[in-house]
């Protein structure tokens, strides 16, 4: 009996609809995006409605809605109110009038159908207002867990119920984890290059979300009647942890019960078909980019339009007023089909300009169109290999990575024009290989399947069967490319003793072997440590193979029993390339400081201290790895740099050099750019021809190396001197070989015997005739979006875009005289003049976007950033090579001229299709006079700063600034977010100014050929290879040298190396400007050299004289002396060395002065004020003693065998420092720890 009444009170409250009733309900759901700091700037929406639920069948029912009215809101809460959008009212209200058809029954929402002409906006709407309906009520339990499909996808409940006795209803609390959905509603894009980081995560995250529903369940005898419901949605966003200061989203919704009635007539429907369940459906949302809305109609005549005004705009130099409109041809593009794209390559591929803008935006349209216009133009071959290169590369690493673009995308992999051009080539395999590692990261990730990569390996197994090193190493780096579990038994076959067959290969074809498994590192650890392993303790493989497959097994992150392992391995290693290899590679990730190393590290520690004894002083003649990295828990960034030299016993010559950089960001790790150096041919040559080097890099020894150069020739053609490749991202996606043919080409383009032959020669006749070139780039850097649904049914975004617009412009004409008649060595000993004018410069624009984006309506808040380098010129130049003469004329400036500038800002949009012109981007940050009313409150600080520092040249008539403004507000609760969003600017420009004269041109003459005793390669060497004898051998006395002998009376021998005059003109007038000029005299003791700046003009008598000598024994001294005839001021600097019979080595330095101007004075004694804390904390010794005025002195003092001293004296009765560093204690230190853990 009990039973029975418990079963038939469950089913009162398990929600329900009645098929013969009509349920009236009032709808609200509004959506705001913000700080959530009082006084700022926030936007939203706000729809309001009725909505009419009228049951068909027994588990069909119809609703409608009526009564819609739809706001927006841009401005502070509690000041600004919602406007009205009547248009957008109107066109959403048409739409949603329509009926809708849903299955429901227990609590559960089942197919929505609806006619196909309502759009999928609307339909996640309408998801989200049936959303409320899907709700599981269990009177027998309080509190339970459920896992069921809701708006957000398949994620788990937690449900609390509490009824009230009074009136019989139950309050029902549903708490949506939608952090962990197992099928969550979610779309992430333009990060698949990037290797998620979980240990970061634990640190932090950028995104928390949390929903919450409170229902009012009534117990009726058709089921528990939903009376009243209400949502409360939150979303923190942060670049940053979002623990310190966030963007936050908050969505409420809301659903009253007005009326319940009985049903009189069904209405009359049209045809409808499925719309899908209760999940939020992504379709198309990729094609509405956030950061703008404009009205997508008749495309092509727009498109044509824009590419021709944006190439007229940028055909001199970069015109930033119009980059941002570059985002704008790229919407455009989108939504174009493939016979656009056609007729568009027709009307615009005559015009140079207009071709290459189509070419490099055509690129974002991201999918199957843009491989069939690629593919179109490679059958008609009416592209050259460049442009083709350049536009596959960019489309490849852009395109959305789906099954069917990938059968697409292998067709480039057999078609005759992708093989017309050796790099074209490389471009295309290397290519589909990053396109392989996209697709296995969204589609599949480990389970990816094998036909994806069958190509590839295809090619290399064609290679190894033709025995062709370019092929095999070629398609070794695409597999590597594509980091395919798949590929692991094709690799194998190119490694010795992992190869079931005995594997006989070039050195570069093994490494390129070994390295394609880094991909796989991250993907299938355990296998490529059972590989890197099995190679690194064959001790007869070359010594190259085994530091690599060392370098490998430490990005797997191996466990303590691996590294254990390898420790053990090298206490008994022979091979001192591959000891100091490993020794510094785990030295150096014991000290690292990233989350991905953060088990890593703890086992490299303990390694380093049980190797530290027999490897700790290693010289750097041993090949090295060095990791460098840091890390902040607050910004959840860090970075890393690695740095890999690889060398064996047989030559001086490093055999590879690989250096990489990575950033660490919001729980992932992105590769930026690795750059690679081998030198197999080099190596091979010094290792035959080399007789003479001792490595201590004397003049002998380069002579020897310039000997050994001179014979490159005698290595075979095919035989590459330096190989070089460049990875961005992690994927590889070029890579050259210089060889011999290549050089000899070289060489004999630019020899000066070549004639009329030679390109060289061709160049010059244009350049006289007057050339003109001119290059533009619009790429979009990167585009990152995550999409996620909302419990209203609306589409929330977090989007990161870049784009830049690159412009070069060069204009040049050149006269010759004598003019050149055979070869080109008579321009050595002709006058030769330039006249160029030109441009380089970029524009980049930076968004992010944290709001609601759909294609009919956006809100939300945008960082816009904009960043400009500008560098124009304008010259005439005259030189003479024989006489090393120069002169350069350069224009007044006349105009302010913007070099450099970054301006940012982080706005409240509010945007609709309909009204495009009420468009709003307000300031998020609001003016100062209304945050004062709250200071008193709010626990923040207004920061304001506004700086502007110029350096003027009144003789030249220009002047150059630096000016900064920014406005943050500081709230305490949102460090370190606040020092980011707020308006900033800074920039950089040269100005004109009033000058003393009015100035036409400034010219520029430099003449290089004064001296009748140059200063020879050898006698450089031999002076540099000298210095280190002055601070190793020891003096009768020690004393310093006297002041230097004034510039003004200069030595007999004196010759001036060389001088430099600039000088503003005007006409007929004097000039005034400022000549330097450099001397040097060598003697037998003493070298010495001075340097002399004078200014030029009616009297003027301002000089600066330097005077720097170089005793080759014991001691260097310099003065400087400058003002008027360089007599106002004066300051000396003094280096020596000693060792007397019967004392200790000393190093003593003083910088003395007699006179200095006032603003060094000032700077001196704020340095002053630092000097006691920082002598505290570097543990020096401080006593009060009267010393030499105006003198700073600091000697190093060898004290014992063990211990050096240090001593600072500071002028006048100032502080004597002194800090005694004991070496062998803290020798004794690191070995009493390293024997402990032994």
């Amino acid at each position: 009996m009990w039973g029975f009444l418990l079963c038939h009170l469950v089913a009162l409250a398990e929600p329900g609809l009645n098929p013969k009733k009509t349920y009236e309900y009032r709808y609200e759901g509004m959506v705001n995006i913000g700080r959530g700091m009082p006084n700022l700037v926030e936007s939203g929406v706000r729809l309001v409605c009725k909505v009419k639920i009228i049951g068909v069948s027994a588990q069909t029912f119809l609703l409608r809605v009526s009564n819609l009215n739809f706001e927006e809101f841009n401005g502070i809460p509690g000041k600004n109110a919602f406007d009205a959008s009547p248009k957008l009212t109107k066109r959403i209200a048409a739409e949603l009038s329509k009926p809708f058809m849903f299955e429901y029954a227990k609590g559960r929402v089942g197919d929505i159908r609806t006619s196909a002409e309502i759009s999928d906006t609307i339909v996640n709407i309408v998801r989200g207002i049936i959303g409320f309906f899907q709700v599981t009520v269990k009177t027998t339990q309080r509190v339970y867990e459920l896992e069921e499909f809701g708006i957000h996808g398949l994620c788990q409940s937690t449900y609390a119920n509490e009824e009230d006795a009074n009136s019989q209803e139950l309050s029902v609390t549903q708490i949506v984890d939608i952090n962990n959905c197992k099928k969550k509603a979610a779309i992430y894009r333009g990060m698949a290059l990037a290797v998620d980081n979980k240990l970061s995560k634990e640190r932090g995250d950028s995104v928390i979300s949390t929903v919450r529903y409170v229902y009012t369940v009534k117990p009726t005898v058709d089921g528990g009647l939903i009376k009243k419901a209400h949502a409360l949605e939150r979303q923190h966003f942060s670049p940053f942890n979002v623990k310190g200061g966030n963007s936050k989203l908050q969505a409420t919704k809301e659903l009253v019960l007005l009326s319940v009635t009985d049903t009189v007539v069904t209405p009359a429907v049209g045809p409808m078909i499925s719309r899908g369940n209760l999940v939020y459906k992504f379709v198309k949302v990729l094609a509405q980019i956030p950061i703008l809305m404009k009205k997508l109609d008749d495309p092509v005549p727009k498109i044509a339009d824009m590419i021709k005004r944006l190439a007229q705009a940028n055909i001199y130099q970069t015109d930033s007023a119009t980059s941002e409109d570059v985002v704008v041809l790229f919407q455009l593009l989108r939504v174009t089909s493939l016979e656009n794209h056609e007729v568009l390559w027709k009307q615009l591929s005559g015009n140079d300009e207009h071709r290459r803008w189509l070419l490099d935006t055509i690129v974002e349209v991201a999918d199957a169109r843009v491989l069939k216009f690629l593919k179109n133009r490679f059958k008609a071959g009416d592209v050259s290999a460049n442009e083709a290169g350049q536009t596959l590369l960019i489309a490849f690493n852009h395109l959305a990575a789906e099954t069917d673009l990938m059968e697409m995308a292998k067709e480039f992999l057999s078609m005759p024009f992708s093989k017309s051009h050796p790099m074209l080539w490389n471009t295309v395999v290397l290519s589909y290989g990053s396109l392989v590692y996209r697709y296995c990261t969204y589609e599949y990730d480990r389970s990816c399947p094998a036909a994806v990569v069958q190509p590839l390996l295809d090619l290399v197994i064609d290679g190894l069967k033709r025995n062709n090193e370019f092929d095999m190493v070629l398609a070794l780096k695409a597999i590597g490319n594509a980091g395919h579990p798949s590929s692991i038994k094709t690799i194998r076959r190119f490694l010795p003793g992992v190869s079931a067959a005995p594997v006989t290969l070039p050195a570069r074809v093994l490494s390129a072997a070994v390295q394609s498994l880094r991909h796989l590192a991250v993907r299938d650890p355990h296998s490529v440590q059972d590989i890197t392993v099995s190679l690194f303790v064959q001790r007869h493989l070359p010594t190259e193979i085994r530091m690599l497959a060392c370098m490998i097994l430490f990005e797997t992150k191996p466990p303590l029993a691996l590294v254990s392992t390898v420790t053990a391995f090298l206490l008994e290693e022979a091979d001192m390339h591959v000891a100091s290899f490993s020794y510094s590679l785990i030295g150096s990730i014991a000290k690292s400081s990233t989350p991905d190393n953060h088990f890593l590290s703890t086992a490299c520690n303990v390694a380093v201290k049980i190797l530290a004894p027999k490897f700790g002083r290693v010289s750097y003649h041993y090949s090295k790895a060095m990791h460098l990295d840091w890390f902040n828990d607050d910004f959840l960034i860090g970075t890393a740099t690695e740095i890999f030299m690889l060398k064996n016993a047989a030559s001086y010559i490093p055999t590879e050099i690989v250096t990489k950089g990575k950033f660490h960001f919001i729980g992932k790790i992105l590769q930026l750019v690795e750059l690679g150096f081998r030198a197999d041919g080099i190596k091979e040559l010094f290792r035959q021809n080399i007789q003479v080097f001792n490595g201590h890099l004397s003049y002998a020894d380069f002579e020897a190396i310039f000997k050994v150069l001179q014979d490159w020739k005698t290595l075979p053609g095919d035989k590459p001197l330096l190989s070089a490749y460049t990875r961005i991202f992690g994927q590889e996606f070029f890579f050259a070989d210089l060889n011999n043919d290549l050089i000899q080409s070289v060489i004999k383009t630019v020899s000066p015997s070549a004639g009329k032959e030679s390109p060289v020669w061709s160049m010059i006749e244009n350049l006289q005739k007057g050339m003109s070139w001119h290059w533009t780039k619009p790429f979009l850097m990167f585009e990152t979006r995550y999409i996620q649904a909302t419990s209203l049914g609306l589409p929330l975004e977090i989007s990161k875009y870049y784009n830049t617009v690159t412009t070069i412009t060069v204009n040049a004409k050149a006269a010759i005289s004598p003019p050149l008649t055979d070869r080109l060595g008579q321009l050595l000993t002709s006058d030769v003049s330039l006249v160029t004018d030109g441009f380089a410069g970029f524009s980049k624009d930076q968004f992010v976007f944290h709001g609601i984006n759909t294609d009919i309506f956006q809100c939300g808040a945008e960082l816009k950033s904009k960043t400009v380098v500008a560098i124009p010129w304008e010259f005439s130049m005259k030189m003479n090579v024989k006489q090393k003469t120069f002169e350069i004329d350069l224009p007044a400036c006349k105009e302010e001229t913007k070099l450099f500038s970054v301006k940012f800002d982080v706005y409240a949009v509010s945007r609709n299709i309909e009204e495009p012109s009420r468009a709003k981007m307000t300031p998020m940050m609001p003016d100062s006079v209304e945050v004062q009313s709250l200071s008193k409150i709010v626990k923040f600080d207004i920061y304001h700063p506004q700086v502007k520092v110029c350096a003027e040249a009144n003789i030249y008539g220009a002047v150059f600034c630096v000016e900064f403004e920014a406005t943050r507000s500081h709230y305490i609760d949102e460090y370190p977010l606040y020092y980011f969003l707020g308006y900033t600017n800074f920039a950089c420009t040269i100005q004109p100014v009033q000058s003393n004269k009015p100035v036409d041109k400034i010219h520029i003459e430099m003449n290089a050929s004064l001296t009748k005793y140059p200063v020879s390669v050898r006698h450089l060497l031999d002076t540099l290879q000298k210095l280190p004898k002055v601070l190793g051998h020891g003096l009768s006395s020690l004393t310093f040298v006297p002041s230097c002998t004034p510039p003004q009376a200069l030595n007999a021998n004196s010759e001036p190396v060389f001088a430099i005059k600039v000088l503003a003109m005007n006409g007929n007038t004097k000039p005034e400007g400022y000549e330097v000029a450099a001397f040097y005299t060598p003697a037998a003791q003493m070298d010495n050299t001075q340097l002399i700046v004078s200014q030029i003009g009616e009297e003027a008598n301002w000089k600066l004289c330097t005077d720097a000598n170089v005793d080759k024994v014991r001691a260097a001294n310099s003065l400087q002396k400058w003002g008027a005839e360089c007599q106002s001021y004066e300051m000396s600097m003094k280096t020596a060395t000693a060792h007397l019979p019967g004392s200790r080595p000393t190093l003593k330095a003083k910088i003395h002065w007699k006179t200095v101007p006032g603003y060094m004075i000032e700077v001196g004694k704020s340095i002053e004020k630092y000097i006691p804390g920082m002598a505290f904390l570097l543990g020096f010794y401080q006593k009060h003693a009267t010393n030499a005025k105006h003198e700073v002195s600091a000697s190093v003092v060898a004290a014992t065998a063990g211990s050096i001293a240090t001593t600072i004296k500071l002028p006048d009765v100032g502080n004597t420092l002194t800090l005694v560093i004991n070496l062998k204690k803290q020798l004794s230190k690191t070995q009493r720890h390293s024997k402990s853990c032994l």
